[in-house]
């Protein structure tokens, strides 16, 4: 007969767990990250997939040019580690915040990220051929540089800041996210890399489809809400002709809607395009009266989920949106 198993003595069975526990790698606690807009959390959550999650500001179809800090935005801040944003030219409400509230956090401003490509800012609502020739492109390393100034000259102010519409920006911004974890969060420094590389090989790829898309509808004209598309016209090779804003924030004057309304018809642009944000009825009274068809493109990710699929599908959406409305 078997005899029965007597149980290990108190103590004994005490030693035997504390050196279980001793023998067993401690889990890292993963840094608190706040991202300021969704293509940026995207981006950041693809890096820190299988880490942990960062927390998102502008939520849902809000706009950065138009958002209000709330009080669980500031109680994020104040628990943050680091701190993605583009910078202050299109987050502004973040300016203060990011040195007041979120003291102890790491600021990475991504404008600033090495590697990352800068167009200037397009001015007036019907752009001129050699204002969309794409001319000034800007690449610095901005690690000593001033916040707000580029060594030509050229502050923040007079450059485009949805940087993240050109797949080889979202490349670089990868890197620099990747870089600024490992140096807050040595432990999992290997997870961030293996991911940014795995994130950047995807963008790669979503590169290669986009272009094949976009291909056919490349030299058709378009007008947009505002210049908020420069990037991905750009690197695609299509052909954007004006803007019915210049300042999302601000309603277009009846002159420059006039102006929209003639390089529609004189270029015989195909589709003006709102955006989900803002005012929709202003396009409706741009097309008015021509031949231009309508067609909506979201340079944010309004309607889609947070997380690390919102960026490619973002991307998509875009091309989607300018293949069925230019090629139809």
């Amino acid at each position: 007969m078997r005899a029965a198993m007597r149980p290990l003595p108190l103590l004994a069975l005490a030693a035997t767990l504390a050196a279980a526990l001793s023998a067993s790698p401690a889990l890292a606690e993963a840094p608190k990250v706040v991202a300021s807009i969704k293509p940026v959390h995207s981006l950041v959550a693809a890096v820190m997939e299988g880490v942990a999650e960062p927390t998102l500001i502008v939520r849902g179809a809000a706009s950065p040019h138009t958002y209000a800090m709330k009080p669980s935005d500031a109680k994020a801040l104040a628990a943050a580690d680091l701190v993605f944003w583009i910078g202050p030219e299109l987050e502004g409400f973040l300016d203060k915040p990011v040195t007041a509230t979120a003291k102890k956090a790491t600021s990475v401003t991504l404008l600033e990220a090495p590697g990352v490509t800068l167009l200037d800012a397009r001015e007036g609502g019907a752009w001129e051929a050699h204002d969309h020739g794409h001319e000034h492109k800007h690449d610095h390393d901005h690690k000593h540089e001033d916040k707000h100034a580029h060594e030509d000259g050229h502050d923040h102010d007079e450059v485009n800041t949805h940087i993240w519409l050109s797949p080889a920006n979202a490349r670089a911004m990868v890197a620099a996210i990747a870089e600024a974890l490992s140096a807050k969060d040595p432990a999992n420094a290997a997870a961030y890399t293996a991911n940014a590389e795995r994130t950047a090989r995807s963008i790669d790829a979503l590169d290669a489809e986009l272009k094949a898309a976009l291909a056919p509808v490349a030299g058709k004209p378009f007008v947009v809400f505002h210049d908020a598309y420069q990037y991905f016209e750009a690197h695609y090779g299509l052909n954007g002709v004006g803007a019915i804003t210049v300042n999302p924030e601000r309603r277009p004057s009846a002159k420059r809607l006039s102006e929209i309304r003639a390089k529609i018809g004189g270029l015989g642009a195909a589709c003006v395009f709102a955006e989900p944000q803002f005012e929709p009825a202003l396009v409706n009274t741009i097309v008015e009266g021509t031949p231009a068809k309508k067609g909506v493109l979201d340079p944010e990710g309004a309607d889609l989920k947070d997380g690390p699929g919102l960026y490619p599908a973002l991307m998509r959406n875009i091309a989607a949106s300018l293949k069925d409305c230019l090629g139809s």
